[in-house]
């Protein structure tokens, strides 16, 4: 085995922050570019569902670098009927016998489970790849301030023991979603899963606080932390210095400078 790939290294590029070590903030110029132009109010379909796909395949990329467990194989190539001892590469690869999930949240998650789902199929084992689909929605009161969520229905494939669950959300709001998402996992699903990864686009210091206190083993990745509506001397702050100061929510839990309702962009659906 050569040993340049004995041992494949993978360095995160995030933020420094002062939330929980499992917070990752991305400091990617590539994906904040593609989220800038999906948030522009000039962007319409059929371009929204071509920016969600790169970024989701970027970000299922860099979470499987980052967190999936890896083995070291031997694998012939073409080139073994020629050299049948030298065509043959060994070295560290993902491990395809990993088992995983990809969650669908719909309706702002389905587009984006979908293509995790399809992403982790190529790379593992598609015997241990599996999505689920919850439908959940955010409750609001007569003013649309956010109360609650609303479960209507789930269809959950099966136990998650051992498996890496992925739940993909462009918008990490409120965090009622995720909290509730989970807690129908731990409370309901036989277990325990490896890891809970959330996945989003966007988060605010107010989720990141609200799931974080409910699920503290929750691994988050998101493109972007905005916190807009927090007073100006914070911005020359590091992210979570003055996490009780830091606002990112509007009086409808709406994110700024955000992007709008993912769900009614991806689906054209204004409702």
């Amino acid at each position: 085995m050569d040993s340049a790939y004995r041992s494949v290294n993978y360095n995160l590029s995030e933020l420094e922050h002062h939330y929980p070590k499992n917070v990752h903030i991305l400091s990617n110029p590539f994906l904040l570019s593609h989220l800038a132009q999906l948030c522009s109010p000039r962007t319409f379909q059929p371009t929204i569902n071509q920016l969600v796909d790169a970024l989701y395949a970027n970000l299922v990329n860099i979470i499987m670098n980052n967190e999936f467990p890896r083995k070291r194989v031997a694998m012939p190539t073409r080139m073994g009927d020629s050299h049948p001892k030298e065509g043959v590469f060994e070295g560290e690869l993902i491990d395809s016998e990993q088992s995983a999930v990809s969650v669908n949240l719909a309706r702002a998650g389905t587009f984006p489970s979908h293509i995790c789902y399809n992403a982790l199929n190529y790379v593992l084992n598609p015997v241990k790849v599996r999505q689920d689909h919850i439908s959940i929605n955010r409750a609001t009161d007569d003013s649309n301030k956010v109360v609650g969520t609303n479960v209507s229905g789930h269809k959950i494939g099966g136990p998650i023991k051992d498996a890496i669950v992925l739940m993909p959300d462009p918008m990490g709001a409120t965090g009622g979603t995720l909290v509730s998402a989970l807690n129908i996992y731990k409370n309901e699903i036989a277990g325990p899963a490896k890891k809970y990864i959330a996945v989003h686009l966007i988060v605010t210091p107010e989720y990141l606080r609200k799931v974080t206190k409910a699920h503290p083993d929750l691994i988050i990745y998101a493109v972007r932390l905005d916190r807009g509506l927090s007073p100006a001397d914070v911005f020359d702050t590091k992210p979570g210095t003055h996490w009780d100061r830091e606002r990112g929510l509007n009086d409808k839990q709406y994110i700024v400078p955000g992007g709008g309702g993912f769900g009614e962009i991806l689906n054209n659906s204004f409702v």
